[in-house]
């Protein structure tokens, strides 16, 4: 490993978030992040929105079967998908993060956003979070905004555009070495503006073939030279149901096999569809490396 990135300083990060409205995450024990899809579009059509009636359900369940963050997304980042305006996605996330904050005041809010306008509007809707698949990459305002808003903040690794990252799947150099770098400059430009609440999430499937993201999923140990917790989002992605001959719908025991991989690899937050079975498996693993916690 380069010493450069071996040796960055992590001390001023943490393993709890803490959110600008007073909320804490405590991921020293893995949690399950649940996922609320406001799109029409999403490449996994159970998980999609119908109305604020259908919001509202599907958010009690999610709490109610053990989410500790309900993370709400209005752009499609499957590859490949329309791009959106920022009017659009700001028309349809708003409105659901202010309904679900109201009904559930102490929920752990994410705007899965990576445009920095959306991200601070959302904040100001109520999130707790923001989840950006660009990494800042996407908006160059986006680092500054988590910053002043002192928001705990998904530090992505993403290459091109959800629209060009299928194309960008080569790389010169070693993978994980690759995210280390990309990582730690991340971290570096967020730590000189203010921000200390941050979680790493790889980007399976975010520029990487299915060969690739198993490499790193394999490999997750090793981004933990960095010190802080990470994000595994897998659920029902083409890793799963690919190698299988499935499809979406039917990538919900492949899933559960995967997430068990992350946790013994070191993931804290598993974002998933299925909350249920997500916590389920926590809670095995749990039992079975009680000290890994």
């Amino acid at each position: 490993m380069s010493p450069t990135v071996a040796n960055s300083p992590i001390h001023q990060f943490t393993n709890s978030l803490r959110s600008p409205h007073g909320r804490l995450l405590d991921l020293r024990r893995p949690q399950v992040m649940g996922i609320l899809n406001l799109t029409p579009d999403s490449f996994f059509a159970g998980s999609r929105v119908a109305s604020e009636k259908d919001l509202l359900s599907r958010a009690e369940a999610m709490l109610t079967a053990g989410a500790a963050v309900l993370d709400l997304g209005a752009y499609s980042t499957r590859p490949g998908a329309d791009d959106v305006s920022e009017a659009e996605e700001t028309r349809r996330l708003l409105p659901a993060v202010a309904a679900v904050r109201k009904e559930f005041p102490q929920a752990f809010l994410s705007a899965d956003t990576f445009r920095a306008g959306v991200a601070e509007a959302a904040v100001q809707a109520g999130a707790d979070l923001v989840n950006d698949v660009g990494g800042g990459t996407l908006d160059a305002d986006m680092f500054a905004t988590v910053g002043r808003l002192r928001v705990p903040y998904v530090l992505m690794h993403l290459r091109g555009t959800p629209q060009t990252m299928s194309k960008l799947t080569h790389y010169e150099d070693d993978l994980v070495l690759t995210l280390l770098r990309y990582f730690r400059d991340g971290l570096a430009a967020l730590r000189t503006l203010g921000v200390t609440d941050v979680l790493l999430d790889p980007g399976f499937g975010f520029a990487k073939t299915a060969a690739q993201s198993h490499e790193l999923l394999r490999r997750l140990p090793e981004l933990q030279a960095l010190g802080l917790p990470m994000l595994a989002a897998l659920s029902r992605k083409k890793m799963v149901y690919g190698p299988l001959g499935l499809g979406p719908e039917t990538a919900l025991n492949g899933t559960t096999a995967l997430h068990m991989v992350a946790l013994q690899g070191g993931a804290k937050l598993l974002r998933a569809h299925d909350v249920a079975e997500a916590h389920q498996t926590i809670q095995l693993f749990a039992n079975t490396f009680p000290m890994a916690e």
